[in-house]
């Protein structure tokens, strides 16, 4: 008989076993013992298991202060905590998470150990978030039982947990991992065993396409990150987002994933932010980072960071011609009519705004300003309504008119205007356009549905859409129209559109005839 999903998720009366009682072994201890199970904690060093279990003791108290689990739930949780010696006293487990050190050697010996204590029917999962599932399961006499079960810091508050199938996992205790971490109250997602699975695998292009800008000197950190998030809706830029993760952190990851693609200068990674590590500024925790966080006034938490370039007033165009379709900056048009500009439109030709001195202000779409006259680019954003910022791009040559009028046009607006370098795909239409190619690659590869990969990028890096919707939002051709433009002036292979995003173009071009 088939086990049903709802039976599948290992019972409350079974015990959880951690081993690694670091940061994450404890959260994870957290979770499986307000969920109602016996938890033994292993590690390797002596002692170290009662030290854990005394600061779960801890974590679990502030919890009843904040008035979010009772006293009573405390002290039957705290009864059914048990420190481990040894190894030997795992052997009653239903499951085994282990959180240890990111080395595989030490992984393996550690997994080919347990399949000696514990029971033909445990279950065995790693929270590794940079190696390969099926390379630690590898030696194990039984791998069919071996999933990767990778949780977000700090694993007892964020939701996200990544179900990975290694080479090897059989279908039954995948669905067992995943059914008991949704019966932990997790949001569990379905992956395979690709390099960073679907969060970190996915997100490169966050970092990497704002290092990318910043190397060209297209715009500084804080203008950068100002701009994603301002006008992309990110909740953090990349570079503030990497002083809080670490900078050697952020780096290593990106490095593993780049070396498990091969190299692939998809995934290449930033010189700039190597220099950074090399220099020993890790971001927060050493002081410096991309910003100076031990500056004179400054915070642990808070950067005495420069401010984001912003454009002084400028006086706005009173007419101005909208030709063609602006696309996902359609909103535009209305926009400028309710602010008392004048609004002519051409339907053929385009997408750009005619600006009265006959400069050309145009969506981002992968070009540069320096191929034509007069053209001022401006950015994509998640809401033009909302946003508080817009960027903008011109060549050293576009006439200071046609800046002018696009930079007073957009602050008739009621935004702020950033104007950078002329960067070819801008930053979040260039960001978003790698996003969405990323994402759709994944999806044809099979590394995980469609729907996973949105709740996973909204959950585990909270981003304002996952990118499969912000692509349907922007419509079939446009990342990758702008990922070719993009690639024509960067033929490095690193903006080539994928296959798959090629055929989602082609489809759309055969729906439309055109």
């Amino acid at each position: 008989m088939t086990e049903t999903a709802s039976a599948a998720a290992i019972a409350p009366s079974r015990t959880v076993a951690v081993v690694g009682t670091g940061t994450m072994g404890q959260g994870i201890a957290q979770v499986a013992l307000v969920a109602g199970h016996a938890v033994r904690l292993y590690d390797a060093v002596p002692g170290r298991a009662r030290e854990a279990a005394d600061a779960l003791a801890g974590r679990l108290d502030r919890l009843v202060d904040k008035g979010r689990l009772d006293a009573a739930e405390r002290d039957a949780a705290l009864a059914r905590l048990h420190p481990a010696a040894g190894l030997a006293e795992l052997a009653d487990a239903a499951f085994v998470v282990e959180a240890v050190l990111e080395q595989l050697p030490v992984k393996q010996e550690l997994f080919a150990a347990l399949e000696d204590v514990v029971g033909a029917d445990c279950l065995l999962a790693t929270n590794t978030s940079s190696l390969s599932v099926t390379a630690i399961a590898g030696k194990l006499r039984h791998p069919g039982r071996f999933v990767g079960l990778h949780f977000f810091n700090p694993a007892p508050l964020l939701p996200l947990v990544e179900v990975v199938s290694g080479f090897a996992t059989d279908e039954t205790a995948a669905t067992r991992a995943y059914e008991t971490a949704k019966a932990w109250g997790k949001t569990p997602v379905r992956c395979t065993d690709t390099p960073g699975f679907i969060v970190n695998r996915i997100a490169r292009p966050f970092y990497a396409e704002a290092f990318a800008i910043h190397e060209e000197r297209g715009a500084d950190p804080a203008t950068i990150d100002a701009v994603l998030r301002e006008c992309g809706g990110f909740r953090m830029g990349p570079f503030e987002l990497t002083d809080l993760i670490g900078q050697d952190v952020n780096e290593a990851v990106t490095r593993s994933v780049w070396e498990s693609f091969f190299q692939s200068p998809k995934f290449t990674p930033s010189l700039a932010q190597r220099r950074l590590v090399e220099s020993g500024l890790h971001g927060r925790k050493s002081g410096r980072g991309w910003y100076a966080y031990d500056a004179p006034g400054a915070s642990s938490q808070e950067a005495a960071r420069p401010a984001p370039h912003t454009a002084p007033p400028a006086e706005a165009p009173g007419a101005v011609t909208v030709v063609g379709d602006l696309g996902p900056a359609r909103d535009l048009v209305a926009m400028m009519g309710e602010a008392g500009i004048a609004v002519k439109t051409v339907n053929e030709g385009g997408p750009y705004i005619e600006l009265p001195g006959d400069g050309q202000l145009v969506p981002a779409d992968g070009k540069t300003s320096v191929e034509f006259a007069d053209v001022v680019y401006f950015d994509l954003a998640l809401d033009y309504r909302g946003a508080a910022r817009i960027a903008l791009s011109a060549a050293e040559d576009t006439s200071e008119r046609a800046v002018s009028e696009a930079v007073g046009l957009f602050q008739k607006l009621g935004k702020q205007v950033s104007v950078i370098g002329d960067v070819p795909g801008m930053i979040v239409a260039r960001t978003v356009a790698m996003l969405v190619d990323f994402a759709a690659d994944a999806v044809a590869k099979g590394v995980a549905s469609p729907e996973d990969i949105d709740t996973a990028m909204r959950l585990g890096v909270n981003y304002p859409l996952g990118p499969v919707e912000w692509n349907r939002r922007l419509g079939q051709d446009w990342a990758y129209d702008l990922l070719s433009a993009l690639h024509e002036r960067c033929p490095t292979g690193r903006y080539a559109p994928s296959l798959a995003l090629y055929r989602q173009a082609y489809a759309g071009d055969e729906e439309t005839g055109s």
